[in-house]
């Protein structure tokens, strides 16, 4: 039996692991003050980051994440704006409020390209569902 823990002991000490010192996947979140939320959804729902990029295509591409600081489901409603390089918003016939939900204690991500290669900049709009 004592032979037995010792070859456990030995091989556990001898077991090496490898991890890549640069993480596949890791974010770069940002503060950012371009979400805008009604008083009654920003208490019970907050923005952990904004992590954007550019596509192969030139596009932006946006995704925020979520969470409900509740114990409970939250519905809500969201909406990305477009803006040009001088601040101007681009007008997006197809950007409707999309209906979301999250339960409590979850975080969330949504995510929105942009509809032209031209908008630069992006605004969030949440606002708390029925």
């Amino acid at each position: 039996m004592l032979a037995a823990a010792l070859a456990v002991a030995g091989c556990h000490n001898s077991m090496n692991s490898v991890q890549n010192a640069q993480q596949v996947g890791q974010r770069t979140m940002i503060s950012d003050q371009r979400v805008i939320s009604d008083t009654g959804l920003a208490r019970k729902v907050g923005v952990v980051g904004i992590n954007t990029v550019t596509t192969p295509g030139g596009f932006l591409k946006v995704q925020a994440e979520l969470l409900n600081q509740t114990g409970s489901l939250q519905t809500f409603n969201y909406r990305f704006e477009w803006f040009d390089l001088n601040g101007m918003q681009i007008s997006d016939s197809a950007s409707a409020a999309v209906a979301a939900e999250i339960n409590g204690g979850e975080s969330k991500f949504i995510s929105a390209v942009a509809p032209t290669e031209a908008a630069k900049d992006f605004r969030l709009k949440l606002i708390l569902g029925k």
